[in-house]
């Protein structure tokens, strides 16, 4: 019987990528909190989960007809962003996979009336939502990435998470699973990013104070271990463009029982700032009695 060991919600931002000299700079004689809270989660909780495999609900990968779950034996090489080469250059990666969970899962989230694919095509890209957080936590682990689809509703999202919490659990596998995105998600100008405006991570620099304040009462939501308010909130939160419509929240809550999850979320990094998008480490301990359990 396989089972999700731990979940959490994770920043990808490129500035986690850069040079300590030009992260004090961009932020303005300070250090993003991200970096330190990546290391405290590795010592302080994934080194004691002995996780089998990770699956990392990726928001920088967009697919369309159908979701996308990775089933390469190994993916290794050297990674380059289209959109930000200058701080994402020729980063080395190498992570190994693990086809046999992922073709289970998209059998299982077909079963579930959403149509899935498991693909190991060798020149399938690779993306930062994947690449930076695997440069910071991952060790001996097998690694899968899921992608986003842009035609999704929520409910698809939460279909797709329910069929991946019964392939873990018919898997054999120990899992984490981790949502690579922000919550918020709106970019300040271009004229005001390239000026250096919005840089810094203080809160105030949030494209808005309606988003920052929705932030927060879901942040809060997790702490509480109130899954069914962020569900069940959605509409109210759409507005506010989370990233990839939140979907990689969503896939993950499903997997560990969707509204009914009372899994408590504790911060392993500060809420900040990025030219006005949110960033966040929050992690999802599985209570003593399971995932649906008052924790």
């Amino acid at each position: 019987m396989g089972e999700v060991v731990g979940a959490g919600l994770v920043s990808h931002v490129p500035t986690i990528m850069l040079p300590k000299e030009v992260r004090y700079e961009i932020y303005g004689g300070k250090d993003t909190t991200l970096i330190e809270g990546f290391k405290k989660l590795r010592s302080e909780v994934l080194d004691s989960l002995g996780a089998d495999t990770v699956i990392v609900f990726d928001t920088h990968w967009a697919t369309l007809v159908e979701f996308i779950v990775t089933s390469h034996e190994r993916r290794t090489g050297k990674y380059t962003s289209e959109e930000l080469p200058r701080g994402m250059c020729q980063v080395p990666y190498d992570l190994k996979g693990d086809p046999e969970l992922a073709e289970l899962i998209a059998a299982e989230v077909d079963a579930n009336g959403t149509r899935c694919t498991a693909n190991d095509d060798p020149y399938l890209p690779i993306n930062y939502g994947t690449v930076n957080v695997a440069h910071h936590i991952a060790k001996d682990e097998a690694w899968l990435s899921v992608g986003m689809n842009m035609a999704a509703k929520a409910s698809d999202y939460l279909k797709v998470g329910e069929g991946i919490g019964r392939a873990i659990a018919k898997s054999g596998r120990k899992v984490v699973l981790l949502a690579s995105g922000s919550m918020s998600h709106t970019f300040h100008t271009f004229q005001d990013i390239s000026n250096g405006k919005y840089e810094t991570a203080d809160p105030a620099n949030i494209f808005s104070d309606a988003a920052r304040e929705a932030d927060y009462e879901r942040l809060e939501w997790f702490k509480e271990g109130n899954h069914a308010a962020v569900i069940d909130g959605m509409p109210a939160y759409y507005p506010h463009k989370p990233e990839g419509a939140f979907g990689h929240y969503l896939m993950m809550a499903a997997a560990i029982g969707g509204r009914d999850c009372k899994a408590k979320g504790r911060q392993f990094s500060d809420y900040e700032n990025s030219v006005g998008t949110s960033q966040v480490h929050v992690w999802f301990d599985k209570p003593e009695g399971g995932w649906t359990a008052e924790a």
